[in-house]
């Protein structure tokens, strides 16, 4: 399994949106806004992150 990781920002309140939206987000690790987490790049991560794609702004690291 390769190494890669991505960088997931929060870059819109979570307030008033769906609660498997927010689920989500905080599965993520992401708390606040403009909090910036590093996880694995897998199946499932994407996955959440695909849910929730309006309020991320996500980058690649090697």
């Amino acid at each position: 399994m390769s190494g890669k990781t991505l960088k997931v920002t929060l870059v819109k309140s979570m307030n008033g949106r769906l609660k498997n939206h927010q689920a989500s987000v905080r599965g993520l690790g992401l708390r606040r806004m403009h909090q910036t987490v590093e996880v694995i790049d897998t199946p499932e991560n994407r996955g959440m992150i695909n849910k929730a794609y309006y309020m991320l702004r996500v980058e690649e690291t090697a």
